[in-house]
């Protein structure tokens, strides 16, 4: 195979294009093709650092572990981070490059496209396969114009198409029907096939109704994948509701505002037998429940976010839970919102560039500035009356924060500063934990050391997240291996190739 671009798209957000991504690119890779991932634009608040020092999907960096790579930024040039209803941050090969609305956005397209394509060439030089996720819907009639997520870079590029729809949701050949009529004829010939996901029960139910699919449509049905339990994959972007478990040592709330970012640095919690992870926001559930641990995750606009906390009774659901002798983990913009001031004058968040009272459980100040730290970390935690370990995650933040240093305790050091407070600290009483390092319960040993003092010292299963994450993707792919019409692919992919 040489220098093949192959993409999937998908008939609604959340149909599977991600995990299809992954596991195709997995499944490549076992068959000894260099591969690669790419996304040409991701709208999404949960990123990833990357080796090469800019911010990507943390789709993508997920894929690229698919693919055993380490992410880099040409694995996802364009990232748009929603920072209120209208305006996004917009992220051009890993560097901030402007604040837009919507509108705004459209006219800067054919900027961005060229960001794409030249990050696509790239990886078309190095890779024998790059795998392509989509963006939504390639059906969305109001954002063909300009397109440079779905049909748009498929057209350009010339690749071809496998569409991916969830049978989960109900209506699943109306979604791959529809969406093809959507297309104009070019678009509709460069769908080589269908793949239905999350598919439950008896698989012969299913035979007249792709027999009708593919006769209506001229293409096949390369998959039908069915619904996997269990999966411990990095979200794109939409919150997880959580089951309650049973018999769990440790109940922990996780306020869910409405610019909350990076809400994977959740994920080891949520996989642990042990704790229970119950989320709320104004669509979970109305209640602030008793717990033992309150997390407050990061935040794409903090200021906007800290004022929602404190018009939901949050701030006084906190003060009573940290009365009672309740513990608090606080990552990023989490960490921000408990300190003592948010300044913003040059309006990186806030419109009019006015300063935020903070929760003032923590002696540290915050100023917003153009300028976003965006690095890999590596170091040591030692929390109280346990033994040293390792530690590792990554900062992306636009604040440059402001510690009193005399009236913190330190328990994390970094490899490039022993001093370095924002890596880890507790409030003095030891009740607060707070960071600017995401992802810092990955590490087993970090993970059972964090609980051990969120506990006040039981002792917990161990749990590794970044194994679980890697046998969830071998257990995609082994699905894919099992269920893909391997041969029907290649006679289509073939034909299509033929044809240019």
């Amino acid at each position: 195979m040489n220098q093949l671009t192959l993409m999937v798209q998908g008939t609604t957000s959340d149909a599977g294009k991600s995990t299809l991504v992954c596991a195709l690119a997995r499944a490549f890779k076992r068959r000894g093709v260099k591969v690669a991932p790419f996304k040409p634009q991701n709208m999404a608040l949960n990123s990833a650092v990357t080796i090469d020092g800019g911010e990507i999907g943390r789709a993508q960096a997920l894929q690229a572990q698919a693919c055993n790579l380490e992410p880099i930024c040409d694995f996802n040039p364009v990232l748009l981070k929603p920072s209120s209803e209208i305006g996004c941050q917009v992220i051009i090969n890993g560097k901030v490059a402007a604040q837009l609305d919507a509108k705004n956005y459209h006219d800067y397209k054919p900027t961005a496209m060229k960001a794409v394509l030249a990050a696509h060439q790239r990886l078309r030089d190095e890779f024998e396969l790059v795998v392509v996720e989509g963006a939504g819907s390639p059906a969305e009639i109001n954002l063909r114009d300009r397109d440079i997520a779905n049909m748009g870079f498929a057209e350009e590029v010339d690749c071809p198409v496998i569409l991916v729809a969830d049978i989960d949701r109900g209506g699943v050949f109306a979604h791959l029907t529809g969406t093809l009529e959507c297309l104009s004829q070019s678009e509709q010939d460069r769908v080589i096939g269908f793949v239905i996901n999350k598919f439950r029960g008896d698989r012969s139910l299913l035979t007249s109704g792709n027999e009708w699919l593919e006769q209506k449509t001229g293409k096949p049905v390369l998959a039908v994948l069915p619904y996997l339990q269990g999966l411990y994959l990095d979200s794109e972007d939409a919150v997880a509701t959580e089951q309650v478990k049973q018999n769990t040592k440790l109940n922990v709330v996780v306020p869910v505002y409405p610019r909350i970012s990076n809400h994977n640095d959740l994920d080891a919690l949520r996989a642990h037998p042990q704790v229970n992870v119950e989320l709320v926001g104004p669509q979970l559930t109305p209640n602030h429940p008793a717990c033992d641990v309150i997390v407050l995750m990061g935040s794409k606009n903090t200021q906007a976010d800290l004022a929602w906390f404190k018009a939901q009774g949050w701030d006084k659901t906190l003060a009573k839970h940290l009365r009672y002798g309740g513990k608090v983990i606080a990552i990023c913009g989490g960490m921000q919102m408990l300190g003592q001031l948010i300044e913003d004058p040059q309006c990186i968040e806030s419109p009019t560039g006015e300063a935020s009272q903070g929760l003032g459980y923590l002696p540290l100040n915050t100023q917003m500035t153009t300028a976003k730290e965006l690095t890999l970390k590596q170091g040591i935690i030692t929390l109280p009356n346990q033994e040293p370990c390792e530690i590792s995650g990554y900062e992306i933040h636009a604040g440059q924060t402001q510690y009193a240093q005399n009236e913190i305790i330190s328990v994390v050091s970094d490899d490039d500063n022993a001093a370095n407070t924002g890596a880890g600290f507790l409030s003095k009483d030891k009740q607060i934990f707070a960071s600017y390092w995401h992802g810092l319960m990955d590490k087993p040993s970090a993970l059972d050391a964090i609980l051990h003092w969120a506990s006040d010292g039981d002792s917990f299963e161990s749990v590794d997240y970044e194994a679980l994450r890697e046998q969830s993707i071998n257990a995609l792919a082994d699905s894919l291996e099992e269920e893909f019409d391997w041969q029907r692919y290649e006679v289509v992919i073939d034909e299509f190739l033929s044809q240019r």
